[in-house]
């Protein structure tokens, strides 16, 4: 971002169209670095007596200044002197005063009296005195990250963001919409998401634009161009507040890019609220996944993406994805579409904007969702009037509420689940623990509870062929030392140990803190 004196724009014609840099822009840039880099060891007086020689060469001095403002951000600037100098005007003043200084004379007895003092001579010391002024500072260092061409293309990222200072509100079209309502979120600004010809378009304004026209949220509007301008394709449109006039601004990828930025693909939270409870929920290793800003869902002629959205997957490893594609179809038993259940995070909004979102979740057909309601926006009648669930919270979403908002879903799940297992199972192999068996047949393992197994016996959570136990019986025996006992259970895949070797009628001896021995059970 530049300051706002260097804002570069036309009205002609009642418009507002920002004077970007192009490639001939690029022998500009070139020059201004060569500037910097040219002017190390020197003083700030001297570089910018420089940058006024190219301002009165160039066809706008607001575009020198503006680039040599980017590369003065990557510029050190030090201090250079001998003596410190606020300790040398200290002791400059104090023998002024002894001395009372009216003439050349004086001034300069004061001098040599103090230069004395730091072991110096009075001219140094005058040197030294305001050392300290900016333009005195000596330019150390240029550690520029930006090519000219790079630099120009910074430029016009700058130029923009500037001129969404004074934002009141944008429009914003995109390839990359999870990045773009992700920034959105992750700035505190509202949005909806509207579907146009053109294809789906967000609206994004600050909390008080509800009631007026602010520039309060002109700041954000302008972060938030660097998450537009990393997509390949986008198009913004701003209204500005132009010293009082209304007036369109529209940028697109032709205009304005990132330099050498790459579109973040992490999984990335827009509050500490859902940070912590994604790691919190994540932790509990459930039969759901948590997935992070899921598929869009269309709301009339609005659409709503969620925050998250739980995807019951029994069996599967857990943990927070990030994904707005479809689970794909799989031919294994049981692998239907997993059931979703989306969940929206209600915390920063203003009361009219949360009576705007409860519309839009109003109108999702055949859409589970539940809602966490701040206690402090005090709409919780309002949530409980819809079909989704509310799940009040202050400072943090209670992870045990989550969870038992959940278990009527799971409930019906394993119902189902059930009904559509048969009454008899073959297994395969001859060793398969309930858990994978649930796993392979997409279920949870409750539904395997009243499953029949003629091929195999349940020894704890484990089906095993009698064969094997048979086998087992012949290498397991008395005064067996524990470890070796659980090496053959492992040959066998089983392990559930403790359940196996009392199935085998065996007990484990246990001798000290390490060392046991298998001992028949009396």
């Amino acid at each position: 971002m530049l300051t706002k004196d260097l804002l570069r724009v036309s009205r002609a014609g009642g418009g507002y169209h920002l004077q970007f840099a192009d490639t001939d822009a690029e022998r500009l840039a070139a020059r201004v670095l060569g500037i910097y880099q040219g002017h190390v060891g020197e003083s700030r007086e001297t570089l910018e007596a420089a940058l006024a020689d190219i301002e009165r060469e160039a066809d706008d001095f607001k575009l020198v200044r503006g680039l040599a403002e980017l590369v003065e951000r990557e510029a050190t600037f030090e201090t250079q002197a001998p003596v410190d100098p606020v300790r040398a005007r200290r002791r400059v003043f104090e023998a002024a005063a002894d001395i009372g200084v009216v003439s050349e004379a004086e001034r300069q007895q004061t001098l040599t009296e103090a230069a004395d003092h730091f072991g110096t001579d009075a001219a140094t010391l005058a040197d030294a005195l305001y050392a300290d002024r900016d333009s005195r500072q000596i330019l150390t260092d240029v550690d520029s990250r930006w090519g000219p061409a790079e630099l120009r293309t910074q430029y016009n990222l700058s130029l923009a963001q500037t001129a969404l200072f004074d934002a009141t509100g944008v429009r914003v079209r995109s390839s990359e919409p999870k990045a773009l309502i992700s920034a959105v979120k992750r700035l505190r600004l509202m949005y909806e998401i509207r579907r146009t010809e053109a294809g789906r378009e967000v609206v994004v304004t600050g909390p008080d634009a509800l009631f007026s026209n602010t520039r309060r949220y002109g700041t954000r509007f302008a972060r938030l161009l660097r998450t537009v301008a990393t997509a390949s394709e986008w198009e913004l449109t701003a209204t500005i507040d132009d010293r009082g006039t209304e007036r369109q601004l529209t940028l697109s990828d032709a205009d304005v890019s990132v330099p050498g930025v790459e579109p973040v693909t992490e999984v990335s939270y827009d509050s500490g609220v859902e940070a912590d409870f994604a790691g919190r929920f994540a932790a509990l290793d459930l039969d759901w996944d948590l997935i992070r800003e899921p598929e869009p869902l269309a709301a009339g002629e609005h659409v709503v993406i969620p925050d998250f959205a739980f995807e019951w997957r029994p069996g599967a490893d857990t943990g927070v994805r990030d994904t707005g594609r479809g689970v794909e179809d799989s031919d294994e038993p049981g692998h239907d579409d997993p059931l979703r259940v989306f969940f929206e995070i209600m915390g920063f909004w203003t009361p009219e904007y949360v009576e705007k979102k409860l519309a839009r979740l109003d109108a999702l057909d055949d859409i589970e969702m539940l809602v966490a309601v701040d206690e402090s926006l005090g709409v919780g009648e309002e949530i409980e009037a819809t079909d989704n669930r509310a799940i009040p919270y202050s400072g943090t979403v209670s992870v045990k509420d989550v969870r038992d908002a959940l278990r009527p879903y799971e409930e019906r799940l394993v119902r189902e689940s059930v009904a559509e297992m048969p009454d008899k199972l073959r297994p395969d192999a001859k060793v398969i623990s309930l858990a994978d068996l649930a796993v392979e047949y997409g279920v949870s393992e409750d539904a395997l509870a009243d499953v029949a197994f003629p091929a195999h016996e349940r020894v704890g959570r484990t089906l095993v062929d009698p064969a094997v136990l048979d086998e087992l019986a012949e290498e397991i025996e008395p005064e067996m030392a524990y470890e070796a006992a659980i090496d053959r259970l492992a040959d066998y895949d089983i392990e559930d140990d403790s359940a196996a070797l009392a199935r085998l009628g065996y007990r484990v001896a246990w001798e000290g803190l390490g060392e046991g021995t298998i001992q028949p059970r009396e």
